[in-house]
């Protein structure tokens, strides 16, 4: 395999585990980060003790606080701020002569949506409208059942590169097929989008039936088996609606197989955060959902299903589809409803 030099924007897990599974591979990589104890961990520690602790880190794994020097210098770039960060990351490399002058390729692993004028766009057009010309339909997605910590260790873990330029997803494919990492390309953007977004609604749902279902002579693991594929089906309806190509996504490992790591994983952030919901009460801390996003860092960490479940909530309305599921989250963060109450209203009382 030829070495390829990297820059990912962003120095969270995600980030972190995908660099570390590059630099496996024989790449080298370099991260931005504008915290300088992370820059300082990983490079004198090899260990990303703010976002990934406890994992090793290649020497090929650096990071800088120059996001310009990130964005220039390398054959790749990797976008992987989380969606309510990443258009100021954006406009903040444009200027970059790799970038303003199309000089490289271009991957996205931020999942979710982002606001604009125009109403909540998915992360690659809201991108692309901010990007010089040569970047429309020309930047690859990345997406799959990939917690960090696994993808850090080497465990064999699948994903996807999809792109409208068929060449890129499969140059994409290519620097990601390293050891640990079984890699497909698709031509689907957006029901690849919309299942790595959308899967994150579904699973915060998941983790409060996971939590209630503990103490529940109602609800166990057949009920979570039956609110899982509620949620697929949720997640396919509403990925035509917003343009999607192939149903195969949908059963493939972006849709199916994203979505069961994520309801299950330990290390699944928003399944976490359903529980939390049931067992500490977290959202008595908070108004309603706005509050709740205005002050998602008091959480402790990220769980992207509550920034995307307002969204999705907006978008099903304009596009006037039904989705009980997602539409059930933004009643329950927005403190209309009890979790308890949703739940049993959606599984036994249809």
């Amino acid at each position: 395999m030829n070495s390829k030099r990297v820059g990912i924007i962003g120095s969270g897990a995600w980030g972190t585990g995908v660099a570390q599974a590059l630099a496996r591979g024989g790449h080298v990589v370099q991260m931005y980060s504008h915290h300088d104890a992370v820059a300082k961990s990983v490079n004198e520690q090899h260990e990303n003790t703010k976002y990934l602790p406890g994992y090793v880190l290649s020497p090929k794994v650096t990071v800088s606080t120059d996001i310009a020097e990130v964005a220039d210098e390398n054959d790749y770039l990797i976008i992987a701020s989380p969606s309510l960060y990443v258009i100021d990351s954006v406009k903040k490399i444009l200027n970059v002569p790799a970038v303003a002058r199309g000089r490289t390729q271009i991957g996205v692993l931020t999942k979710g949506f982002v606001p604009t004028e125009a109403g909540p766009r998915l992360i690659l057009d809201a991108l692309e409208a901010l990007l010089p010309d040569y970047y429309k339909h020309n930047i690859a997605y990345i997406a799959g059942p990939s917690h960090a910590e696994e993808v850090a260790l080497g465990k064999l873990t699948g994903l996807i590169t999809a792109s409208e330029n068929p060449k890129l997803a499969i140059d994409f494919r290519e620097l990601l097929s390293v050891p640990g990492l079984m890699v497909y390309s698709s031509f689907d953007v957006i029901g690849v989008q919309i299942c790595a977004a959308v899967k994150n609604v579904i699973a915060i749902v998941y983790g409060c039936l996971d939590a209630i279902a503990e103490n529940s002579s109602i609800f166990g693991d057949n009920s979570e088996s039956l609110l899982l594929a509620a949620g697929l089906n949720e997640i396919q309806t509403f990925g035509f609606a917003m343009g999607a190509k192939y149903a195969e996504t949908f059963t493939s490992i972006s849709g199916v197989g994203d979505l069961d790591v994520t309801c299950k994983s330990k290390y699944g952030r928003n399944r976490r955060f359903g529980r939390d919901i049931i067992t500490t009460d977290i959202l008595s801390h908070f108004k309603n959902l706005d509050d709740l996003i205005t002050h998602i860092s008091e959480i402790g960490y990220l769980p992207e299903g509550i920034v995307a479940c307002k969204y999705v909530h907006q978008l099903a309305q304009e596009r006037n589809v039904r989705l009980l599921i997602c539409n059930g989250l933004y009643r329950i963060l927005n403190r209309e409803i009890e979790p308890e109450d949703f739940l049993t209203e959606l599984l036994i009382k249809r």
